[in-house]
């Protein structure tokens, strides 16, 4: 967003208008309802990848069915969803990274407010920690995510011109391509910060999913999941829900490591590695 580029709620209010000039369609393409439509097979609930508050995603084949994409279609009606959209295209639009999740286009047609993306391959990380169905990620390959994530994030905060804060990282919005590269999605609740970032100037009020709050949190509740193994939440003593970093700080601070690394990552590392991950992610946490 440039210095002179009006925000959503000043151009629109609460709704986005009949006229899109000023999207870009200069950096991303604009799908007519139509062309949507096909590529979903009419938005066939077989094709649907993944579900959530926003709405659903679907898979889909753009360009005579040459090319696989994602296609998240957001709820109709809510306010918050079009200033979701509408922040999505103007960030993602102008946005190039290796560990960021390219938007390709998006539609605003017959009511629909759509976004078209890079397909990931193999899905969330959420899906390769806590889904039974899939093998156990090894504990090179945690790292590697790690580093892609904090790559991508360091780029929002630094690499442009404004920083921008995502207010909602969270092991959902990390996918993965084919090679495994991590990739950092759903900017809708991301802002854009002050240029020249001083973290210490940046609102991180509460924005996004419970269990996670600021950037430097929700990364080391990320490195917190991938190093034990555990969601946001855990089921403590007594049943209690508790946060897998007031948890991990407790067993940290008995000296049990051993009871916080995820029982599949035994033998994979000296036990000083996961001692020294461990401490970044309380660190940030």
């Amino acid at each position: 967003m440039t210095d002179t580029q009006q925000c959503p709620n000043e151009k629109f209010g609460t709704s986005l208008g009949s006229d899109l000039s000023w999207l870009p369609t200069h950096l991303c393409r604009h799908f007519s309802i139509a062309e949507i439509i096909a590529a979903t097979n009419n938005f066939d609930e077989l094709l649907v990848v993944g579900v959530g508050g926003f709405g659903n995603v679907y898979k889909g084949y753009i360009y005579d069915g040459s090319t696989r994409v994602a296609v998240k279609r957001l709820k109709r009606g809510s306010p918050q969803g079009i200033n979701e959209f509408v922040n999505e295209i103007e960030m993602l639009s102008q946005l190039r990274h290796l560990h960021l999740v390219s938007l390709i286009g998006y539609c605003y047609e017959s009511n629909e407010m759509i976004l078209v993306y890079d397909f990931m391959g193999r899905g969330t990380l959420r899906v390769h920690l806590y889904d039974s169905d899939n093998p156990s990620l090894p504990w090179e390959q945690r790292v590697k995510i790690c580093i892609g994530v904090a790559r991508g994030l360091h780029y929002l905060h630094t690499g442009v011109k404004q920083s921008i804060i995502h207010r909602d990282v969270k092991s959902t919005d990390i996918l993965l391509d084919e090679k495994w590269v991590a990739k950092v999605s759903d900017l809708g609740l991301s802002r854009i910060g002050p240029t020249g970032l001083s973290m210490s100037h940046v609102n991180t009020q509460v924005k996004g999913s419970i269990g996670y709050l600021d950037p430097e949190y929700s990364f080391g509740v990320v490195l917190l999941e991938l190093l034990c193994g555990r969601q946001p939440l855990v089921h403590w003593e007594e049943k209690q829900r508790v946060s897998v970093v007031k948890w991990a700080k407790h067993c940290y601070e008995k000296g049990c490591l051993c009871e916080i690394v995820d029982p599949s990552l035994k033998g994979q590392t000296a036990a000083q590695c996961f001692h020294k991950f461990g401490k970044i992610a309380e660190l940030l946490a």
